[in-house]
């Protein structure tokens, strides 16, 4: 039997689907969702294996100009991830217009790229029809896709065309792995996700999680994080009178974790400042963005 593998970036713009995407891709919810654009500020592997199959999927930032180092760092992550797939899938939402700045990179790409038109639950009329055409001339793409991640509208149809224009190479990682990010990460994405879901305008973007231990005993896991803002004005809110916001935050936070670790989770969170820590070199570096 042959055995196919390969790296799938999932790309495009901020907020048109691409976590949702490849948490129903692999089944697992490894990417955090919100309304909010930005939500994903990392290159997250989500790991997809059958008998005859290993599928490396790639979630990443959304791709836009970047304003300051956070962006910068984000941005590379994209980069590297487009430089390591296999295949691209570029994600575009049902109402995007073509984007000349940020979609010029994709005229020079030589990996295979699929594109897919999300969120056709929307669609009126012939528009989906409509999109395929309008794309076609556009983006230099082996096949257009019509998806709803949301309902999981055509996935087969998607699955069956990655596993199409995959490699045949033996998988890079153990049969049973689902990732190749740490329980640490996952905790604290689930930290940040509730801040994203909880707080309005700059709160969510100027927020950093640290985990700062991950104590797993038999029957409880001990988790203590740091929750970093860029200013003391911004330390108030996100605590909230009497503490109100922050437990709201930890409250929801434990009970995620509980259903992802599968575990009773104890979690203790305090809230610091980091002087605008989303410009700063040194700090994106502690905090695991830049090598």
């Amino acid at each position: 039997m042959t055995h196919k593998s390969g790296f799938v970036s999932i790309v495009g713009k901020p907020n048109v689907g691409k976590s949702s995407l490849m948490n129903k891709l692999v089944g697992e919810n490894l990417s955090i969702i919100t309304a909010k654009a930005q939500t994903t500020r990392h290159r997250i592997m989500g790991i997809l294996n059958g008998d005859d199959f290993q599928i490396v999927y790639s979630d990443t930032p959304g791709i836009l100009e970047p304003k300051y180092e956070l962006q910068e760092a984000m941005m590379g992550y994209v980069k590297v991830s487009l430089d390591d797939a296999d295949l691209i899938l570029l994600i575009v939402e049902l109402e995007e217009k073509y984007d000349e700045k940020l979609f010029e990179i994709f005229k020079t790409v030589t990996t295979p790229i699929l594109l897919v038109i999300n969120k056709i639950d929307l669609a009126k009329g012939s528009q989906v029809k409509d999109k395929i055409d309008y794309w076609k001339n556009l983006i230099k793409a082996e096949e257009i896709i019509p998806v709803s991640a949301k309902l999981g509208t055509n996935l087969e149809l998607l699955f069956s065309a990655i596993k199409k224009y995959l490699p045949e190479h033996p998988g890079y990682y153990p049969k049973d792995d689902l990732t190749d990010r740490t329980e640490r990460f996952f905790a604290s994405e689930i930290i940040r996700e509730k801040i994203f879901l909880n707080y309005e305008q700059e709160i969510p973007y100027s927020t950093e999680v640290g985990i700062e231990s991950f104590k797993e005993e038999e029957s409880i896991i001990r988790i203590r994080a740091t929750i970093y803002v860029e200013r003391d004005s911004q330390k108030g809110i996100l605590i909230g009178k009497g503490g109100s916001s922050l437990k709201k935050v930890g409250t929801e936070a434990r009970m995620d974790m509980e259903r992802f670790f599968g575990k009773k989770i104890f979690l203790e969170t305090h809230v610091k400042v980091a002087d605008n820590w989303r410009k700063q070199k040194l700090k994106l570096k502690h905090f695991g963005y830049l090598e």
